[in-house]
C-alpha cells in the first residue's frame, strides 16, 4: 500500500521530537501550536499509526514513533546534505546549522563566532540550543556541539580548542578594603563565592610554580549559586573571590572591573586539567555548513585563544 507522506510533516515530526513536545516546536519555527498539532495528526493518519502519546504537560514517543524517528532523521539529514552538496558548490555554503553549547559558554564565545560566521557566510542560517545538560548530539539533531570539562563521546569527531584556564579574581574595591592574598591558604580569612553545578559544589585547586601535583583549598563564603553570571555579578559588585576560566571573564579582567590574583599559581575546580572541545558526528564527510563552521571556529580561537591573547593581537 503507497502512503502519501508530505515531507514538510516529518520535518515537523523531526522538530517536535527535538523540542520536546507542541509547543517547544511551535515556539522555535514561529507557528501556531494547533497547525503542528494538525499536521502530525495527518501524518499518524497516513501512516496509520500513533507517533506520540499525549499527555497533559508533555508528549512522548510511542514505540513505533521511536522507530520512525531513527530512521526519518538520519534520511532528512542525508537529504539536506546532499541537496547543500548539489547547490552550494556555487553559492557557498546554505542551510541551517544547528549547535549545542553550555549556557555560558555559548553566551560568552560561540555567539560571537556565529555572529562572524554569519557575516562571512550570509546563505547559512542558525539555531543555537544552550543547555548546561548532557544531550545526545545526534537524537537531538544538532550539527555542532561544544563541550567544556572531559570529554566521553567516541562515536565523535572531536576538535580540541583549548585547555582551561582557571583565573582566581576579586574586584578593585574588594581588595582594597579587605587586601589581597600572599599564598592560596589565605583565601580561607577571605569571602569566596562558590559554583555549585549539576556534580556538586566546586572545589579550589592550586599548583605553585614548584609543585607537582594540584592542592585542594576548604573554602567558604557568603554566596553558593549554579549560575556562574551572578557570581561573575557579585564578584564585580566586591562581594568576594570568584575562580572562573579565563573565557568566562575575559571582557572583566579587560575592563578592570575583575583584577586577576595569585597568578604565580595555576589554579583549577577539579584534580585534572579540562578542555574545551567541538564535536561533530563520526562518519560521513560533513557537509559544506559543517565543514566552513568548523575551519572558521578553529582559525578564529587560534593557539593560544583568542580570549587568553591581548587585545590588540586579536
Amino acid at each position: 500500500m503507497q502512503r502519501n507522506i508530505d515531507l514538510n510533516a516529518l520535518r515537523t515530526f523531526k522538530a517536535v521530537v527535538d523540542a520536546g513536545g507542541f509547543s517547544g516546536a511551535a515556539h522555535q519555527s514561529q507557528r501556531a501550536v494547533s497547525s503542528i498539532s494538525r499536521q502530525i495528526a495527518a501524518l499518524e493518519a497516513a501512516l496509520g499509526k500513533p507517533l506520540f502519546y499525549r499527555h497533559t504537560r508533555a508528549v512522548t514517543l510511542t514505540e513505533q514513533g521511536q522507530r520512525y524517528i531513527d530512521w526519518v532523521r538520519p534520511w532528512l539529514d542525508g537529504l539536506d546534505e546532499q541537496t547543500e552538496t548539489l547547490f552550494g558548490a556555487e553559492s557557498g555554503p546554505t542551510g541551517t546549522l544547528t549547535i549545542n553549547a553550555p549556557v555560558a559558554f555559548g553566551q560568552r564565545q560561540v555567539v560571537t563566532l556565529l555572529h562572524s560566521f554569519q557575516r562571512r557566510y550570509p546563505g547559512v542560517r542558525a539555531e543555537l540550543r544552550l543547555t548546561d545538560d548532557t544531550i545526545d548530539p545526534v537524537r537531538a539533531g544538532c550539527d555542532i556541539t561544544f563541550r567544556v570539562g572531559l570529554l566521553a563521546d567516541s562515536s565523535f569527531i572531536a576538535y580540541r580548542l583549548a585547555q582551561m584556564r582557571y583565573v582566581l579574581a576579586a574586584a578593585p574595591g574588594y581588595l582594597a578594603a579587605h587586601g589581597r592574598p600572599h599564598r592560596p591558604a589565605d583565601l580561607a580569612h577571605h569571602d569566596c563565592l562558590i559554583y555549585q553545578g549539576e556534580y556538586g559544589r566546586q572545589r579550589w585547586y592550586y599548583r605553585g610554580p614548584q609543585d607537582e601535583t594540584l592542592t585542594p583549598l576548604q573554602l567558604a563564603g557568603s554566596l553558593v549559586s549554579d549560575d556562574a553570571a551572578s557570581l561573575r555579578a557579585a564578584g564585580k559588585l566586591g562581594q568576594g573571590f570568584v575562580l572562573f576560566p579565563s573565557w568566562l571573564i575575559e571582557q572583566e579582567l579587560t575592563e578592570g572591573t575583575l583584577e586577576p590574583v595569585l597568578t604565580d599559581y595555576e589554579w583549577e575546580v577539579t584534580d585534572k586539567p579540562r578542555s574545551i572541545h567541538m564535536l561533530h558526528a563520526a562518519g560521513r564527510e560533513p557537509p559544506a555548513k559543517i565543514a566552513a563552521f568548523i575551519e572558521h571556529v578553529l582559525a578564529e580561537v587560534g593557539d593560544p585563544p583568542a580570549w587568553d591573547r591581548p587585545r590588540h593581537e586579536q
